[in-house]
């Protein structure tokens, strides 16, 4: 056994044991950084000498007592999070050398937690696709079962340092499913928090920070720190459970997308629950899927108002200049009347959890998807050929509840994903169900071939 085939909470009482030291931790999995990952996209900045510097400071602390919750426990934060001292390029090549002085808030936590940063994993220009492809590095993030298929995005690189080895957790963030899919698509536990419990929630943000790891467990470890909370889960009576496989769009369902749920649904019968099949609660018509697209538009046009020097402009991705113009042309009123189509299509889902705890979907309407997939039509057609594709997620993100991705099955070598979505506030009662799920075999014990070079 090498020690990336231990979860993240095994590889912690290791530390604590003195079975291993952070040292030799960190330099087993910088070692397999720098033998995999030219071929993965992982990684965006690696930080060897920080990182040795670190473990060697946490062995010292272990080896006087004390105790802190990551103590010692490589870790790799998703580049649109700046790390202080550390290249933080927000997937854009216009930000290349830009280094920030200070840690954002979850990032600090993580780091005061006594994590071992070993670097910034490969993210989407601002975060603004669900496929992880940009100039700064020398290829897009893909997924470790398939090295000519993306691992989704914008936590592209997060998922695939974990399902390849490379750091046993990763942090990530999730604005319309940008934590949910890329783990779909490697085979890992993805979790998007209720709106609020990580960081400060933003009046119209839909984007909230979360752990990408191989177990529940392991995501839970992380989202305590994240949230600067603990997650004691448990699961005191049957669950009323809604299930559709619905696109809300007019394409069907995937065969394999509706195979993750029906075998998921059985399973949960099989434990108890109340499963229920049901209408999805809102479809994604016209005004809904323009409403969406100008939403993201006006993201990234305040994102790159902010952070991108007008004379550097030219340099960002062909995408996000097309959405930095939709964004620029919109007005005020507008922007408005965006954000009340897109609430009065989130009240539609918040309703129907009158009537049940846990909503059972998908998390793509398909397998990972080949590189360059979703440029094949040009940028106007961008948006549209993500949503045909990660149509069951962004809906979470503006009722604002936890949703996590967990593992289905690998068919034919490629990963799938099922999703459930909980009550708001309700994360402990839905990791508790996914721990449940994972108890009884839900998902194998399975690594893509890199797992062993």
């Amino acid at each position: 056994m090498s020690l990336h085939d231990l979860t993240a909470t095994a590889q912690l009482n290791a530390l604590r044991g003195g079975e291993v030291s952070s040292r030799e931790l960190t330099e087993h999995y910088l070692g397999r950084i720098d033998r995999l990952d030219a071929g993965l996209g992982a990684f965006i900045t690696v930080t060897p000498e920080l990182a040795l510097e670190e473990a060697i400071r946490a062995d010292k602390r272990i080896a006087e007592g004390e105790w802190a919750p990551l103590l010692g426990l490589p870790i790799g934060i998703k580049d649109l999070y700046p790390a202080a001292g550390v290249r933080t390029t927000f997937g854009s090549a216009a930000l290349a050398g830009f280094v920030p002085p200070e840690d954002s808030w979850t990032t600090g936590l993580v780091r005061r937690a006594g994590a071992v940063l070993v670097g910034k994993t490969n993210t989407a220009e601002f975060g603004a696709t669900c496929y992880t492809h940009n100039e700064v590095t020398a290829r897009p993030a893909v997924t470790p079962y398939d090295l000519g298929r993306y691992s989704s995005g914008s936590s592209g690189g997060a998922a695939t340092a974990v399902a390849a080895g490379l750091v046993p957790l990763a942090t990530a963030g999730d604005g319309a499913g940008s934590t949910r899919t890329p783990a779909a698509a490697c085979h890992l536990v993805g979790v998007k928090p209720s709106r609020g419990l990580v960081g400060s929630p933003a009046l119209v943000s839909t984007t909230v920070e979360g752990p990408i790891a191989r177990t529940v467990a392991d995501a839970a470890l992380l989202l305590g720190v994240m949230a600067d909370s603990h997650f004691a889960y448990g699961i005191r009576k049957p669950l009323r459970i809604a299930v559709w496989t619905e696109t809300g769009l007019e394409g069907p369902a995937h065969p394999q997308a509706i195979h993750t749920v029906e075998r998921t649904a059985d399973l949960l019968r099989e434990l108890g629950h109340d499963v229920r099949e049901v209408e999805i609660p809102a479809v994604c018509d016209e005004p809904v899927r323009l409403a969406l697209r100008k939403h993201f538009a006006s993201s990234v046009h305040a994102a790159v108002s902010t952070l991108v020097p007008s004379d550097d402009r030219a340099r960002l991705l062909p995408y996000t200049r097309y959405l930095d113009a939709e964004g620029a042309a919109m007005p005020g009123s507008e922007v408005l009347a965006v954000q009340e189509i897109l609430e009065h299509y989130a009240s539609k889902f918040l309703a129907a959890f009158e009537d049940f705890d846990v909503a059972l979907t998908p998390v793509t309407n398909g397998p990972p998807v080949p590189v360059g997939h979703f440029l094949a039509e040009g940028v106007e057609a961008v948006a549209d050929s993500m949503l045909a594709w990660s149509c069951y997620t962004p809906w979470a993100n503006f009722t604002g509840q936890p949703a996590i991705a967990l593992p289905s099955h690998v068919d034919e070598g490629l990963p799938y994903g099922v999703q459930l979505v909980g009550r708001p506030r309700q994360d402990a009662e839905l990791l508790a169900l996914a721990a449940q799920l994972e108890d009884a075999a839900l998902w194998q014990d399975i690594h893509p071939p890199c797992w062993r070079p």
